[in-house]
């Protein structure tokens, strides 16, 4: 399993850890941080991407941040403004608010070890999540087909094993013979570079597709089902996912194929009614008229970039968390699941 992220103890201190995902497949680079500004910018830059993992990154950074004595509001500030769609992020960051007003009498070296401490709970909770969320939805996922996903939900974008790729890891776990198409994920390829490289790692059979070539092979009656995992859901069971993905979401519904949302919990929004509050985030157009570098597009071209887009519930099949699994209408079923 990918170490995505970790806290290198070095006596009572220390540093955090994260491999570079923008290096993947090509080589596998760790960015060492030692500042709060220095997660911040790894969010923001996507060394480190996937709401999960952006959660306990954030969460890390605050405790960076205690460390070097930094003002909490200004570190909270920093890092709540890097991505803004992920709500993992601010839910990393209130854990880690909540334990801070809780510690206003503390010494400082107990705060700096309560913070460590409640960081290293929240990245191992992640990955008990994301097992859990992997038991309840291998059922789901047909024996002797093909498993549709975009973008990265594996070990990647969370502490460790993933959600949607939890559910592909549990389901071979479990001695389903399923194999898997993953979608490149255009423009910053994260299926093509991530979610490729983590199943051949792990030798789960893997085709990787372009964009556009989803509903020739949904349409194709090969596609068992697809499993995607979500940056943010709101109250009605809308998700905010990776661009490209309601693209699938509608293509899959045309063709009578399951699509799944694979999520821990930490990522349901409650607090909004549908997936038009989401906020969506731009991103530079470099993303667009470069690939890795080089200039692919004309000059002085106009350049949309939204980072996700919104799956309005009714394409939605079920959503499983660690919890159990969901169905429509999800403005019951969300809330019961939360108990």
């Amino acid at each position: 399993m990918v170490e995505t992220i970790e806290w290198v103890s070095e006596g009572g201190s220390g540093h955090v850890l994260m491999i570079d995902q923008r290096r993947l497949p090509r080589e596998q680079v760790f960015v060492t941080c030692r500042t709060y500004e220095d997660v911040a910018d790894a969010i923001r830059t996507m060394v480190i991407r996937g709401a999960p993992a952006i959660g306990v990154a954030a969460a890390m950074g605050v405790a960076l941040g205690v460390q070097q004595g930094a003002d909490y509001e200004t570190v909270h500030t920093t890092l709540a403004a890097t991505r803004p769609t992920a709500v993992n992020l601010f839910w990393g960051l209130e854990r880690m608010r909540l334990l801070h007003a809780s510690l206003v009498n503390a010494s400082q070296t107990e705060r700096l070890l309560r913070f460590i401490d409640e960081s290293q709970k929240i990245r191992l909770e992640d990955i008990a999540m994301c097992k859990a969320i992997g038991r309840h939805g291998a059922p789901l996922v047909p024996d002797g087909k093909t498993v549709l996903t975009h973008c990265n939900a594996g070990a990647l974008a969370t502490a460790g094993y993933g959600t949607a790729l939890g559910v592909i890891r549990a389901a071979v776990e479990a001695g389903k013979k399923i194999d898997v198409f993953a979608d490149e994920t255009r423009p910053f390829l994260q299926g093509a570079r991530l979610t490729a490289w983590e199943l051949q790692q792990d030798g789960i059979p893997t085709t990787l597709i372009t964009d556009n070539m989803a509903g020739h092979f949904l349409k194709s009656g090969r596609i068992g089902c697809v499993v995607v995992g979500a940056d943010r859901i709101a109250g009605n069971g809308d998700v905010a996912n990776k661009i490209g993905t309601y693209s699938v979401a509608v293509l899959a519904k045309e063709n009578g194929i399951p699509f799944y949302v694979a999520a821990p919990s930490s990522t349901f929004d409650l607090t909004l009614d549908s997936g038009d509050q989401i906020p969506i985030e731009q991103r530079s157009s470099d993303e667009v008229t470069h690939v890795f570098g080089v200039h692919v597009a004309p000059e002085n071209i106009g350049v949309e970039n939204p980072a996700f887009d919104v799956t309005p519930a009714r394409y939605v099949t079920a959503i499983i968390c660690e919890k159990g699994v969901a169905r429509a209408p999800y403005k019951e079923s969300l809330r019961a699941i939360l108990g």
